[in-house]
């Protein structure tokens, strides 16, 4: 055996039968000559002992060389084309390795004491002594990539371990080609080319399709993508993987680019972007990027939405969008929801969670529809814990609303396979009143005007989804219109829907179009009473002082942003209010107040700025829409969860290119 290989391997134990000898020596001189004695015995037979021990590592070691002599001369001789080397584990140190190993690394051929750690700094053997016999990791050497396997000799004695080197360079780049260049399928949507073409002479629609076919093959040309138009305002992009980065890096230009293209009534044009990808083939990543414009056009469109096989992602959607909303759509849905209401036999309307005044108002505009077609209903709320208690106590005391409200349990138990749920005034599954009914009953309605996301109820029978409206409350409004008669709806009920686009628009202040409007008008003109709205926002005494409070902690941000992090518990509703508040103070324009409430951190936002707070909270978990957003932050505390606000707030005006300290 190699001399150098036995030093390793042997114990380094004669210092200790020299310090045994003079002990042995020191007994005899003092004239201790049983203890000399007795001490040269055992002196004798530790060192017998060492011997046979010695012997036998070194026969089994032979033996083992001798088993593997074969594989060692061939890879020596370079017949084994990859580096090979054997480690002692516990030393860190390169017993032995063959011409590629030596050729790759530049030691010395033969034994060497390099340490494997030297060689490759990065590399570590801890999978080894694990019992594992692959690298969980490539090893990056010389320029070359190379996949590590190994196996465990010996660990009586301490680890050995033989390695081997497989290049995988060429496999590698060949498979990160293969990604980077897999395709994707892109849809672009123009989506308010009904507004810029209407009243148009041909002239002038040829020149606009002209000036926004060029805008997006301009797009398209700069990442090499494969255009075509497939109808007049929808064009498809076959484009690469390795394009999505660049697209994004650009921040997917074409959102703006494309407003350069305004008709002769100065409309801007605004465009949908929808990106499918890691689909298996290219007909599932078309279906990812419809997904994707579903997506994008529910939440308002302007915006870009990739869809991959997990998740959506959202980029743009930084600007408040125009109403694009037709009544013919508000009349087919109608029809189509009494048809519904009819073919049921119990109909549930459920708001989200801690309901208020608008989810309450749109619930009570179905039960008047549900009661036109003579169906049972019933509204899933909870009685104590809501936002809406002063229209809850004037509904109670109708005889019409008797055993109406009632918990998700009880509406559980009596849910059959022809009960219908119409979901108000949200869109997410997991801010629902009572989430178990949602995943019981097969057939859901869903009336909402948040903008969607990415969590949303899937494959609702109907979806009445219209992120321009300014609440639910003015969509069942409308839905009534051409539903009921007049002597069909009570004066509360109108007071209510009236209420709910009052609380979502701030007295019609915000978000805010002719359509709802029109909605109060037809509300008013069956009864809503607008004192009766006036007296469901009245706050008592100890309600005021506290929201007043919450004002005196805000402080500014950025100059037009007033946030107030508590460090107190407040109920939602006086929070929301603190927040409307703050606007009314000149030069302020969005607000945030944030409270804890037991494990998590609570947040409302409200906007009449630039600052769209639907997309800055949307990081945190948070929804709603431009003008009015909320987040339930779960397991974090307001310091934290201020700290991450901030840096939102930060993205979002970076992205926008706008410094609101300068507007």
């Amino acid at each position: 055996m190699n001399k150098k290989l036995q030093r390793i391997l042997r114990p380094h134990l004669g210092a200790y039968f020299i310090v045994m000898a003079l002990f042995c020596a020191a007994a005899l001189v003092l004239q201790q000559y049983i203890l000399g004695a007795v001490e040269a015995v055992i002196t004798m037979g530790l060192y017998l002992v060492y011997l046979a021990v010695a012997r036998h590592r070194r026969r089994i070691m032979a033996e083992y060389l001798r088993s593997n002599n074969d594989m060692m001369h061939k890879a020596s001789e370079g017949e084994v084309p990859f580096p090979v080397a054997l480690v002692y584990l516990d030393e860190d140190e390169i017993v032995w390795y063959n011409k590629s190993f030596s050729k790759l690394t530049g030691v010395n051929e033969g034994l060497s004491n390099s340490r494997i750690s030297e060689l490759f700094p990065e590399f570590s053997t801890s999978w080894l002594i694990s019992g594992k016999t692959e690298c969980p990791d490539h090893l990056s050497y010389g320029g070359r990539r190379f996949r590590v396997k190994g196996s465990l000799l010996s660990r009586s004695e301490g680890h050995m371990a033989v390695i081997y080197l497989h290049d995988e360079t060429e496999l590698l780049a060949l498979r990160d080609e293969y990604i980077r260049t897999r395709p994707m399928v892109c849809l672009v949507v123009v989506d308010n080319y009904d507004e810029l073409t209407n009243n148009l002479p041909d002239a002038a629609i040829s020149s606009l399709n002209a000036a926004i076919n060029t805008k997006i093959n301009e797009w398209a040309d700069k990442f090499g993508g494969l255009l075509r138009k497939l109808e007049r305002n929808r064009y498809l992009v076959l484009l690469e993987a390795k394009d999505l980065a660049l697209i994004t890096e650009n921040k997917f230009s074409l959102l703006e680019t494309i407003r350069a293209v305004t008709n002769p009534a100065g409309i801007a044009a605004t465009v949908s972007i929808g990106i499918g990808k890691d689909g298996k083939d290219f007909r599932e990543n078309y279906d990812f990027a419809a997904l994707s414009i579903e997506m994008s056009l529910s939440r308002g469109g302007d915006q870009a939405v990739v869809k991959d096989r997990y998740d959506f992602s959202f980029f743009g959607g930084r600007f408040k969008t125009t109403e694009r909303r037709t009544k013919v759509k508000s009349r087919v849905m109608a029809s189509s929801l009494s048809e519904l209401i009819g073919q049921s036999g119990h109909v549930y309307v459920m708001g989200h969670r801690f309901a208020d005044l608008d989810a309450l108002g749109a619930a009570v505009g179905i039960c008047c529809l549900c009661r036109k077609k003579g169906k049972r209903v019933s509204i899933v709320m909870d009685t104590e814990k809501n936002a809406a208690h002063s229209l809850l106590t004037l509904l109670q005391a109708m005889p019409e609303y008797d055993n109406v409200f009632i918990s998700g349990q009880d509406a559980l138990l009596s849910a059959d396979a022809k009960s219908l749920l119409i979901v108000v005034d949200t869109n997410r599954p997991d801010q629902v009143e009572f989430k178990p009914l949602l995943d019981t009953i097969r057939r859901v309605v869903v009336i909402d005007h948040h903008r969607r996301a990415a969590d949303y109820i899937e494959q609702p029978v109907l979806n009445l989804h219209e992120p321009y409206a300014s609440s639910a409350s003015e969509l069942v409004a409308e839905l009534l219109q051409y539903s009921v008669e007049a002597s069909d709806i009570h004066d509360i009920e109108a007071a209510a829907l009236l209420s709910g686009i009052a609380l979502d628009t701030k007295n019609f202040s915000v978000r805010t179009s002719s359509r709802s409007f029109e909605a109060a008008a037809f509300l008013r003109r069956m009864g809503a009473d607008t004192v009766t709205v006036k007296k469901l926002f009245q706050n008592d005494l100890p309600t005021t002082v506290a929201r007043y409070k919450i004002i005196q902690q805000a402080r500014l941000y950025r100059g037009k942003i007033a946030i107030a992090p508590l460090d107190y518990t407040a109920t939602r509703t006086i929070a929301a209010q603190a927040a409307d508040e703050l606007l009314n103070i000149s030069g302020i324009e969005t607000s945030f107040v944030l409270y804890p409430q037991e494990d998590q951190t609570i947040i409302s936002a409200r906007s009449i700025g630039e600052a769209n707070v639907q997309v800055i909270l949307e990081p945190l978990g948070g929804g709603g829409n431009a003008a009015t957003a909320g987040a339930q932050v779960k397991d974090k505390n307001v310091a934290v969860t201020l700290d991450e606000l901030l840096k939102s707030i930060d993205r979002f005006f970076e992205q926008l290119d706008v410094d609101p300290e300068n507007n």
